[in-house]
């Protein structure tokens, strides 16, 4: 047995859409047994765009019955049935959520006429339920309508039904371990398949091709999964739109984040976003107090005299602040670890000699004090980071030339290398920017201290 559903909202993303109409047709495979359609009182305002796509405004919902009233009604047609809706996830999550909010669980097995359309009719250019209708025949009426659609719907999911090698598709996409109710609706299954379970960057493309999102991972494969089962707004519209995958090696997770950032610079991909921010750059810098102590503090770089070391967040700050305190033997409080305390009482650094209780001598404790500013002045040679490789076969590497990033690339391990020269050849060249230089010094600086 078959539920064919259908439902219009107030269209405030997922976990904020209100259902303002539901339509359900029970299908037993021949002919419709039972219908459910109702208008929903979403118990607040209908948005004016959705009443412009669906005619339903606040006037028409006023009177009708809330979720809560109607939820036994939807729980018995449904019961023992498939849920069946074009795009199903979007649907079916939305009931799921209202059900959640109101003490209710609402767990069905599920179908996309979305996907079963695309495997068992391909070739078109939209698989959109009116340009799909209208491609192939099916009457449409009460476009935007629940009724209109979810009958539509149902008349799509008969044909379906009826092509030839269907009931072995049917029982596949059935199937829990197949995922086919999980993937995106315009997602070819071979698509997901192809990832690999290594560490990379992966690209969501839509139907035309273009990249809409960019992402890195340990785990490709699992990380793009972990796309699909997330319910946000911004990950639903993602999924939506999204009709291929692709991805490239790194071997490791520090050339990932690399090749991530060029990536989000060359694409402007339209669902990243923390890339396309402007970055705050803060600085850590030195200042003697009116008692002669040197203390070692952060700020935003407009306002920090002279700086001494360039960060990309307080925590960042923060955390190179307390590698440098444990390092050269300093105190949590000069070092703007601890705010407003008499003595640093630090849980992690325990180091402090006291110059914060005055059992350490000031010109003592300067001393170390200027041992780590001279760390921080001193000019970095340049530098190869040796990373893990695409394969066992090689390695790859990271070049840091004067503080700055040039690029990476990836060497055989047979490779005669003998010096710097040798390994340039290999180098893929990369821009570098604010936020290479973030993920190079976040990667660094517990490194460089530690050894």
């Amino acid at each position: 047995m078959y539920c064919i559903v259908d439902i219009e909202t107030t269209g405030n993303g997922i976990k904020g859409n209100k259902i303002t109409e539901i339509s359900i047709f029970k299908f037993d495979g021949n002919e419709v047994v039972e219908e459910f359609t109702s208008l929903v009182n979403p118990e607040c305002e209908i948005p004016y765009f959705i009443t412009s796509l669906t005619g339903i405004d606040d006037d028409m919902v006023r009177n009708a019955p809330t979720i809560d009233e109607i939820a036994s009604e939807i729980l018995k047609i449904t019961k023992d049935s498939v849920f069946v809706a074009h795009s199903v996830n979007f649907d079916y999550n939305v009931i799921k959520n209202e059900f959640k909010n109101i003490g209710l669980d609402f767990i069905r097995k599920k179908l996309c006429t979305v996907r079963l359309s695309r495997k068992l009719i391909p070739g078109y250019n939209s698989y959109s339920l009116g340009k799909l209708c209208s491609a192939i025949g099916i009457p449409l009426s009460d476009r935007h309508r629940a009724r209109g659609d979810a009958h539509a719907t149902m008349l799509l999911f008969k044909k379906l039904l009826r092509i030839e090698g269907a009931e072995g598709v049917f029982k596949t996409f059935l199937n829990a371990r197949s995922q086919e109710a999980t993937l995106p609706p315009s997602l070819p299954k071979q698509e997901f398949e192809k990832l690999p379970t290594s560490a990379g960057v992966y690209y969501f493309k839509n139907a035309k091709g273009e990249i809409i999102y960019v992402g890195k991972a340990i785990n490709i494969k699992k990380r793009v999964l972990s796309h699909f089962y997330n319910k946000s707004t911004k990950e639903v519209q993602l999924c939506n739109e999204t009709a291929h995958l692709d991805y490239e090696l790194s071997g490791s997770e520090l050339v990932a984040l690399l090749m991530e950032s060029a990536a989000i610079k060359q694409h402007y991909p339209k669902f990243n976003t923390a890339q396309k921010k402007n970055i705050q750059q803060y600085a850590i810098f030195s200042y003697e107090d009116r008692n002669g102590i040197l203390h070692l503090a952060y700020n935003k770089i407009k306002v920090a005299p002279n700086p001494l070391k360039i960060c990309y967040s307080v925590a960042d700050c923060r955390s190179f602040l307390e590698l440098i305190c444990e390092h050269f033997v300093l105190c949590p409080k000069f070092c703007h670890l601890q705010e407003n305390v008499p003595t640093c009482s630090h849980y992690k650094i325990k180091k402090c000699e006291g110059i914060c209780s005055g059992s350490e001598e000031i010109t003592t404790y300067n001393q170390k004090v200027q041992s780590a500013i001279s760390f921080l002045k001193t000019k970095k040679e340049s530098q190869f980071i040796k990373e893990k490789g695409r394969t066992i076969d090689e390695y790859a590497f990271v070049f840091i030339e004067n503080e700055k990033y040039k690029g990476y690339g990836f060497i055989d391990k047979e490779a005669n290398i003998i010096s710097e020269n040798d390994l340039e050849a290999f180098l893929i060249p990369q821009k570098n920017t604010l936020e290479t230089e973030r993920i190079i010094t976040s990667y660094l600086q517990k490194k460089t201290l530690k050894h």
